[in-house]
């Protein structure tokens, strides 16, 4: 037993045999890309924790906003009811907002992302329409210039929900 030869583990060839531990082969690279994408994923995260507060902050606006003007009448006038109609609107594009970030954050789907900012928009233009007058403008002409490119833009995200629903579901797999 005593002619065995001694293996010198110390030798760099048997080094090289063994895998190589993953903190040393990560590269700075690698660490900096890690660290910007755990950074922007908590952004992401307080961006939609700040959207819920938005909401729920909106909701209680509004419910003190039409709880004060049923005492005094207000709640009778269409201006202060077009002015509820325009928060409503108006939270729930925040809603569509929240549930876009959450999209991003859960890394849905594109389709569903798309579909959401969409909604977000076609929500939006019909807030346009619906809180739309004409005399707010300095001239009759910049009003229908306004109308003019609301309905355009309307037009477009309807045709846009259109194709995403109709191409959308061909391309679904079933």
């Amino acid at each position: 037993m005593a002619d065995l030869p001694v293996v010198d583990q110390s030798d760099d060839s048997s080094a090289s045999d063994r895998a190589p531990d993953p903190a040393e082969t990560q590269t700075v690279s690698g660490r900096v890309s890690e660290v910007t994408n755990r950074f922007v994923h908590a952004v992401e995260l307080a961006a939609a924790a700040l959207f819920a507060l938005l909401f729920g902050i909106g909701v209680v606006d509004l419910a003190i906003q039409i709880v004060e003007s049923v005492p005094t009448g207000e709640i009778t006038n269409p201006e202060v009811v077009i002015g509820f109609i325009e928060t409503g609107l108006l939270l729930l594009i925040i809603v569509e907002v929240y549930q876009t970030v959450v999209a991003y954050i859960e890394q849905s789907d594109t389709r569903r992302i798309v579909r959401l900012v969409i909604y977000t928009g076609v929500i939006a233009m019909v807030r346009k329409v619906i809180i739309f007058r004409t005399t707010e403008y300095p001239s009759t002409q910049d009003a229908l210039f306004a109308a003019v490119s609301y309905g355009t833009v309307m037009l477009g995200l309807v045709l846009l929900l259109y194709v995403e629903r109709s191409v959308g579901a061909s391309l679904t797999p079933e």
